[in-house]
C-alpha cells in the first residue's frame, strides 16, 4: 500500500498536491496506516480542511486542543490553523480528507469578502466538530458523503459539483450560526506565531544536535516560556516533540530507502543507535528492523 508523506515548507506549511493543476481541491479516502507512524506531522495550510470518519476513531490536535473523532463524526479545520491527526490507541481508521481552498468561493469577490474572508480571519473560529449521534452531525455527514461519492464516480466536471455542495454546506454553517462573521480582523495570537517559529526551527534542524536553548531562541522566548507554549499547543515538551518528529522521519526512511538502520538513526539526529532503538520500541512497539520488515510485506 502506498504511503502518504506530507511535504512541508520551511515554515511547516503543507505543500498540497491537488489532483488537477489550477483547481485547488484535494479529496482522498484513506486508512491511517498509510501515514508513517499512523500520524501526520504538525502543519498548517491556507486550505480549509474537512475530515469525515468512515470507520474507527482518530485523535486530532488543533492549536493544542485535543479532539477525539468517533465513527461518522465530521471535523472542519479553519485555514491557517496548526493541526495534525494521529491514531487512537494505535488503532487504524478510515476517513475522508477534503482540502478546499477559499479561492474556490471566489467567483464573486463580494461574496468572498462578505461570507468567507471574515471567517478565515476570525482567530476564535479554529474548528467545528460535529458528532455523529446528533442530528446536525448527521446533516453535515450527508454533505461530505455527497462529495465522497462524487470523487469516487469522477464523472466529467465532478469538481464543479463538489464546489456546489461546498457552497451549500458553507451557507448552512452560516445560517445555523456555526460560522461567525466578524466586522474586523481578529488580533493574531502571538504565542501561536512563536510556536510556528519554534516548530519550523525543529523541522529545519532536526538532523543536528539542537538544544532547548536553541529552540527557545528561535522563538525569541525563555526556556520556561518555550516549554509552556509547547505544552499548551502540542501537549508535549519541546524535546519530546523533537524526538517524535525524528522518529516519524526515521519511519519514512525505513520504508522508502535502503539505508542501514545506523545511517537512518544518525541522519535523524540520534547520537546513539541504542537510544534510537529504545525510543522506537517505546513509540511503535517494535524495533526499527521489525518495522521495516513489516512494512515490506
Amino acid at each position: 500500500m502506498e504511503k502518504i508523506a506530507i511535504e512541508l515548507m520551511q515554515d511547516f506549511s503543507e505543500i498540497v498536491h491537488y489532483e488537477h493543476t489550477g483547481i485547488p481541491l484535494y479529496i482522498r479516502t484513506a486508512d491511517l496506516t498509510v501515514y508513517p507512524g499512523m500520524s501526520a506531522p504538525c502543519h498548517w495550510h491556507e486550505d480549509m480542511e474537512w475530515i469525515y470518519m468512515i470507520s474507527g476513531k482518530m485523535c486530532y490536535y488543533i492549536n493544542g486542543k485535543r479532539i477525539l473523532l468517533n465513527e461518522k463524526d465530521s471535523l472542519m479545520v479553519n485555514a491557517r490553523q496548526m493541526h495534525y491527526g494521529y491514531s487512537y490507541k494505535e488503532q487504524n481508521c478510515r476517513f475522508l480528507c477534503i482540502l478546499f481552498h477559499p479561492s474556490l468561493f471566489g467567483s464573486n469577490k463580494t461574496l468572498l469578502q462578505k461570507y468567507v474572508t471574515p471567517v478565515i480571519e476570525n482567530s476564535d473560529c479554529e474548528y467545528l466538530h460535529f458528532h455523529a449521534k446528533q442530528t446536525r452531525g448527521q446533516e453535515i455527514a450527508e454533505y461530505l458523503e455527497q462529495i465522497r461519492c462524487l470523487k469516487a464516480e469522477a464523472a466529467n466536471a465532478y469538481e464543479m459539483q463538489v464546489v456546489a455542495v461546498m457552497f451549500q454546506l458553507w451557507s448552512s454553517l452560516l445560517q445555523c450560526g456555526e460560522l461567525v462573521i466578524t466586522d474586523s480582523k481578529s488580533e493574531s495570537n502571538s504565542d501561536l506565531e512563536i510556536q510556528k517559529n519554534m516548530v519550523s526551527f525543529i523541522y529545519q534542524h532536526y538532523a543536528e544536535q539542537i538544544s532547548l536553548n536553541e529552540i527557545a531562541a528561535s522563538g525569541n522566548v525563555s526556556r520556561s516560556k518555550c516549554c509552556l507554549i509547547f505544552k499548551h499547543y502540542l501537549q508535549q515538551s519541546p524535546v519530546d516533540f523533537l524526538n517524535t518528529f525524528r522518529l516519524k522521519t526515521s519511519c519514512n526512511l525505513l520504508q522508502n530507502t535502503e539505508k542501514s538502520i545506523t545511517e537512518i538513526a544518525f541522519s535523524c539526529g540520534f547520537n546513539h543507535l541504542s537510544y534510537f532503538s529504545k525510543q522506537f520500541i517505546k513509540n511503535f512497539g517494535c524495533t526499527p528492523r521489525e518495522y521495516r520488515n513489516q512494512e515490506s510485506v
